[in-house]
């Protein structure tokens, strides 16, 4: 039965049971303590906790789950894989442990022609926990599994927590018997290759307390509502039966290690090491397609790192098999089209998959050449000082300047018997990071201590911002610090940070600048403000200067922003909303957001795409967002549970954290977004936007940049008015400038080439001046002369080359011609073959000339060029050129 049914079946199933079906999550987790979906339950984790309200009291789905702890065990063991699909059936408050039991060996044990799996009912055994005296008679009296092949195991293999405080429970496991080649009977307790585990049954009835590890935690009392939450994996399943000895023979991975086969001509079977490596390029590119296909794209960081990580192992054991030159892209293929069937949107977003994992390739491949040679001497040296230890420092090297991962480092250190300083190269990382986060951390803390603010944080509470609705208002100054010190007071001309208990000023953040302006005391002394952070949570700080007067904690004051300033941003900032929008309306949902900063009258955009946007698209993209401009769009904030944000469709910034409520800011029918920062009230007032245009910042991801409003309209007025100055300049429409422009450019290259064909045939002229007037230096032709200034090196060398060849060939001949070029001296000097018999080397010639010269030089025995800084010493070097010929010759 292939994996693709098993996954229908399974799903089937529990449809016709009253379940509903749930597809699978995106691998990119919906949590903030977790990278990648690790398990099948994690998309109902809000339900089981009680955050949510469960929408269904039964559910089933097939999970797409990644882990990657054990990553280097991967091939190495037929255990361990990178990827798998849990199938899972839940209840929320619904059947319980007999229910969840009965459907379980239901669906196991009917015959696929009823719509089952076929699974020999004495195949199978049952482990339950030691205390759970229910679930073993369920099986025993209510199904009928004999008791010898019902197991009680303890805690650490039968009880379920999600390791903190909250829901847990027994849970009962499903056990398959291979057979007598896999090892001694003895059921599950005995040998868990032999008993292989299938289907798990979590029973969540009790609430746990605090406590490490899997055991060591107190059990408080039973839940109100009891639930099910279960497992089963997919691809242990498909071993069964598919009839196989483990998951890389099933047929969503043997596809692939198939078409590594071919690409490499090593067969699978035929040697332990190559196996592995078959293996884990079989696991690695499955996964690295399917997390590709959920938006993941390769980086140094996060999930980004992972792929990055899995995919170059995956290219690394390529090689390693033989590969001389790209596999990604048909490797990729065989994954889409095997697990297409499960997931269609592999299929239909192939080209973006390939895309993103050919130019990973690409880039891997560059590097690997570059860090191979760089690795293999810093092991050779390790090697050769008697040291088994690979230095921190040259991992970090390789890491920091050729982009070698560590983990490569590790792979190929311990491929030669070495280890690596770990510690030394984390340390290193660490310098190197804190390093880049000093000038950051001084802008947000005005190199303060921190301490300082969570002092007046803890003493006055957090600063309340009135900026949404106002732009000035009463305040009190609640903080202060003199050139990064508290201070009670401050005097005129100082450079302070002051705290206030409510505010209008924005402090920066979520991409959008902080507002300036001007907080004036009751006292009549002035602070001019340039810049506002939040250096510890809720405290906005004031950043500026004394103008006027003395400053002192607990004086009332009224601040007061620049609001042209504040107006501009805001433009801005909800532009840049508008083309979020628009561009994942254009390119599709993996165009998300990556970064951002909102300033007065523009704003820069960073998103996720692995390819330039085209010209056409770009232009697409700007008319959408003027359009949705004309339609004066209302433009309103809410603050709602996270959870009803998310269920109306508000985009999130990845990487941001948020609270159970959240600011969700709409944008009539076009916009939906989590945020933080101030906006127009209409689209209207946004006036323009024009986009600059889009560029790389980094693998797989772009930046957009663009004008709103006035700036937009001053950019493209001074664009109309060069327009209409090359429309006078050629005398045509407007339309008409990209062809006459394009046909005057092409009439000026054609010019340039006719020039230098002109210049390199007058220098060629001179070849037969120059060959009737050689010296006879002890048998030598020896040519020598100072050609006209401006000649290029090229056509240099090709003078002497011409020269050279004008002369008989069993004559001993050598030229050495000099010229001036942007001021700097520069020659050339070839041999022929007779003159290089007698010692007469151009090389050495060069470097004799280019030392007269005051510079240096070198190249091949027959033909050398160099250069000085000495144009009034050529006679001295052809002097010095002709010694050198006639002690040789």
């Amino acid at each position: 039965m292939e994996s693709a049914e098993i996954r229908r079946r399974w799903l089937s199933f529990f449809e016709e049971r009253g379940h509903t079906v749930v597809p699978s999550a995106s691998l990119i987790a919906d949590d903030p303590t977790l990278l990648l979906v690790p398990a099948g339950m994690v998309p109902f984790k809000p339900y089981f906790l009680g955050e949510v309200k469960p929408p269904f009291s039964r559910a089933s789905s097939v999970q797409k789950c990644v882990r990657t702890p054990d990553i280097e065990e991967v091939g190495k063991t037929t255990r361990h894989g990178t990827f798998f699909q849990m199938c899972g059936n839940f209840s929320f408050g619904d059947y319980f442990k007999e229910g969840a039991i009965k459907l379980a060996w239901e669906l196991l044990t009917t015959s696929v022609e009823h719509g089952g799996y076929g699974l020999e009912p004495e195949k199978l055994w049952i482990t339950v926990y030691q205390e759970d005296d229910e679930a073993e008679q369920i099986w025993r009296d209510v199904v009928g599994v004999p008791a010898e092949r019902i197991q009680r195991l303890g805690k650490k293999d039968n009880y379920w927590s999600m390791g903190v405080p909250g829901p847990c429970g027994p849970c009962s496991e499903i056990n398959y018997d291979r057979g007598p080649e896999f090892g001694v009977e003895g059921g599950p307790a005995v040998n868990d290759e032999r008993y292989v585990e299938i289907w798990n049954l979590v029973f969540m009835q009790y609430e746990r307390g605090e406590g490490s590890g899997k055991e060591d935690f107190p059990i408080l009392g039973e839940l109100p509502s009891k639930n099910i939450d279960t497992g089963l994996g997919l691809e242990r399943l498909a071993m069964i039966l598919q009839g196989v000895q483990n998951m890389y023979e099933t047929d969503t991975l043997q596809v692939v290690i198939d078409k590594a086969t071919e690409l490499t001509g090593v067969a699978y079977g035929k040697a332990h090491e190559s196996d592995v490596s078959l293996r884990v390029v079989a696991d690695h590119m499955r996964t690295s397609v399917m997390l590709i296909g959920d938006g993941v794209t390769p980086g140094n960081e996060g999930r980004g790192y992972v792929l990055r990580r899995i995919m170059r192992r995956a290219i690394r054991n390529m090689r390693l098999l033989g590969a001389t030159g790209p596999v990604v892209g048909e490797l990729v293929d065989t994954v889409i089209n095997t697990m297409g069937e499960q997931y269609p949107e592999l299929i239909t977003d192939r080209k973006r998959v390939e895309t993103v994992a050919l130019a990973e390739e690409a880039r891997f491949l560059k590097t690997l050449n570059a860090g191979s040679n760089v690795l293999d001497g810093a092991v050779t040296e390790t090697k050769a000082a008697g040291s088994t230890v690979l230095p921190g420092d040259k991992a970090f090297l390789l890491h920091d300047t050729w982009g070698f991962p560590i983990d490569l480092t590790l792979e190929i250190a311990a491929e030669q018997g070495l280890s690596v300083d770990e510690a030394g190269f984390r340390r290193l990382m660490q310098e190197q990071r804190d390093k880049a986060k000093a000038d950051a951390k001084a802008k947000k803390t005005g190199h303060a201590d921190v301490a300082a603010y969570r002092e007046i944080a803890d003493g006055n509470g957090a600063t309340e911002f009135t900026g949404y609705t106002n732009t000035e208002g009463e305040t009190t100054v609640v903080g202060l610090l003199v050139n990064g010190v508290p201070s009670p007071a401050a005097s005129e001309g100082d450079e302070v940070e002051v705290v206030l208990d409510r505010t209008p000023f924005y402090a920066e953040g979520g991409g959008q600048l902080a507002d300036q302006g001007r907080i004036k005391l009751h006292s009549g002394a002035v602070i001019e403000i340039r810049d506002v952070q939040q250096p510890v949570p809720g405290v906005s700080v004031h950043k500026g200067s004394v103008q006027v007067g003395e400053v002192t904690v607990g004086s009332t004051a009224y601040a007061a922003i620049d609001v042209r300033r504040r107006r501009a941003i805001a433009r801005a900032h909800s532009a840049t909303h508008l083309t979020h929008q628009a561009l994942r309306d254009a390119l599709g949902p993996t165009a998300a957001q990556a970064g951002s900063e909102n300033s007065p009258g523009r704003f820069r955009f960073d998103f996720g795409s692995p390819n330039a946007v085209p010209g056409m698209v770009l232009t697409d993209v700007e008319q959408k967002i003027n359009e949705v401009l004309a339609r004066e769009l209302e433009v309103h904030a809410e603050v709602m549970p996270i959870d009803e944000a998310k269920r109306q469709g508000a985009i999130a910034e990845f990487g941001e954290k948020y609270g159970e409520k959240v600011r969700v800011v709409t944008i009539g029918d076009f916009s939906k977004e989590l945020c933080g920062g101030t906006h127009v009230g209409n689209t209207a007032q946004l006036g323009l936007v024009k986009l600059l245009g889009e560029s790389s910042i980094g693998s797989g991801v772009r930046r957009v940049e663009a004008l709103v409003g006035v700036d937009a309209y001053n950019f493209l007025a001074r664009e109309h008015t060069v327009v209409a100055q090359l429309q006078e300049l050629v005398k045509g429409r407007a339309e008409e400038l990209p062809e006459k422009i394009s046909a005057m450019l092409g009439k000026l290259k054609d010019a340039e080439k006719e020039i230098e064909k002109f210049r390199a045939e007058k220098v060629l002229q001179a070849a037969a001046g120059l060959v009737e007037g050689a010296k006879d230096v002890r048998g030598v032709a020896l040519v020598t002369g100072q050609v006209p200034d401006g000649t290029s090196a090229d056509d240099l060398r090709k003078l002497v080359l011409d020269v050279r060849g004008r002369i008989p060939g069993d004559r001993p001949a050598v030229v050495a011609l000099f010229t001036t070029a942007n001021g700097r001296p520069l020659t050339v000097i070839a041999t022929n073959e007779a003159a290089r018999e007698r010692g007469l080397k151009a090389g050495e010639l060069v470097r004799t000339a280019a030392k007269t010269l005051g510079g240096g030089g070198g190249g091949k025995p027959d033909v050398a060029q160099g250069g000085g800084q000495n144009p009034e010493a050529i006679g001295e070097a052809i002097e010095a050129v002709e010694r050198l010929v006639v002690e040789t010759a």
